[in-house]
This record gives C-alpha cells, structure tokens and sequence, in this order.
C-alpha cells in the first residue's frame, strides 16, 4: 500500500531545525559523540545518534543498542512509541505475549517492528558474541523497566546452544 504524499508542500516551514545563525542544516553526530542520556535497561547499553537530546529532532529516536554476549534483558516495554530494529550483529531472541512464552528469533540483516506498549525480553541468543541492533523508536527512546522473571520461565532459554 502506497502512502499519499499529494498534501504535502514541497516548500513546508522547518525553521523551527534553524541553527543559531538562522540556517537549517543537517545535523551529524560524529562516531563517538553520540549520548548515552537516554532510558536504559540493565545489561543493555542504548546510545543515540539522532535525538532530542542532541539535535533539534523531536519526533524520532535512532539508536544503537549493544547487548554483551547471553544478555537477556528484564521485561520491558517503550509505552506510546513504535520501534523499528534491525540486527546489525549477532543473533537475538524476543520474548513477549502472556508469561513470556512467545518468541521470535532473527539474525544479522532481520528487521523487527515492535508495537507500542508491547511487553517483551530482548535477548542475545549468542554465549559469545555480542549483539548490536540499530533502533528507531518514534516520539523517544522511552523504557518502562517491569518486574523480572525468573529464566527458568522463558522457554528455550536455558538450553539453547
């Protein structure tokens, strides 16, 4: 299904992104400068490269997220916004629906979409390799931390290779 894009001017008002000399110009964020003020879970480490923490941006987070090798994740979701990912390195794992007991795996170049408000267990299914997923969440990286449970209770977990 092909968006309508026939309401939209070509010439739309984005002054609003003016830097301070009056000038709308991209904004790079220059690897290693990226800002790691944003919500984060325990084990994950979430940097952003796009932000409204360091750029004029305030409709999108972009991000990448590392996880250490056999890193779960506590469950958690990221209230009202959508998230996009993509498996840039390694193998992960998401838990989700009632207790947990569904998942879906993927693998470098998989892409994921994770609804709002959806709770769920991020995994690096990999007991020696990191994992690094490039993530885009719209309006913010928002991370609503929920009680753990206990490994054991996720199925596949303990045993996988």
């Amino acid at each position: 299904m092909q968006p309508d894009f026939s309401n939209y001017e070509l010439d739309g008002d984005n002054s609003r992104y003016a830097d301070t000399s009056g000038r709308v110009v991209p904004v790079v964020t220059r690897g290693g400068g990226e800002s790691d003020a944003t919500g984060q879970s325990s084990g994950a480490t979430r940097i952003s490269g796009v932000s409204i923490q360091h750029t004029p941006a305030t409709k999108i987070w972009f991000g990448k997220v590392s996880n250490e090798p056999g890193y779960r994740s506590v469950p958690h979701h990221h209230g009202e916004a959508e998230t996009g990912g993509y498996v840039l390195l390694g193998q992960a794992r998401i838990y989700f629906g009632t207790d947990y007991q569904d998942y879906v795996d993927m693998e470098e170049g998989d892409w994921v979409f994770v609804p709002p408000f959806m709770p769920h267990v991020e995994c690096n299914l990999d007991r020696s390799r990191p994992l690094t997923w490039m993530t885009t969440r719209t309006p913010e990286n928002i991370v609503v931390n929920l009680p753990d449970v206990p490994e054991e209770s996720l199925p596949g977990w303990i045993g996988r290779p």
